[in-house]
């Protein structure tokens, strides 16, 4: 059954940094699209940044410049490193992963961390 797992989440004060990593139980996990997306009060989720199985990145313009997205294939975890938090962070976030082979989706998600920024 696969898993997703996030951690790292919490109260912060403006301007701080936190790193969120998510530990997959996924086979073959360096074959899918990790994402982060988030979510907050009232508000539809929304991606934040992604990296491809090939290592491509993509990030929100929200975000560019202070988030940074990596993984580490041989863990089967993604991170998010968010430095220069600002109180529009505050979200639930939400490891994705992503994956079509043969047609079909492969889509899974974890259950999410929060993460409050306050000013």
């Amino acid at each position: 059954q696969v898993q997703l797992v996030e951690s790292g989440g919490g109260l912060v004060q403006a301007g701080e940094s936190l790193r969120l990593s998510c530990a997959a139980s996924i086979s073959f996990f360096g074959l899918y699209a990790m994402n982060w997306y988030r979510q907050a009060p009232g508000k539809q989720r929304e991606l934040v940044a992604g990296i491809s199985s090939a290592d491509t990145t993509n990030y929100a313009d929200f975000v560019k410049g202070r988030f940074t997205i990596s993984r580490d294939n041989a863990k089967n975890t993604v991170y998010l490193q968010m430095n220069s938090l600002k109180s529009e962070d505050t979200a639930v976030y939400y490891c994705n992963a992503h994956r079509v082979r043969g047609g079909v989706m492969y889509n899974y998600w974890g259950q999410g961390t929060q993460v409050t920024v306050s000013s």
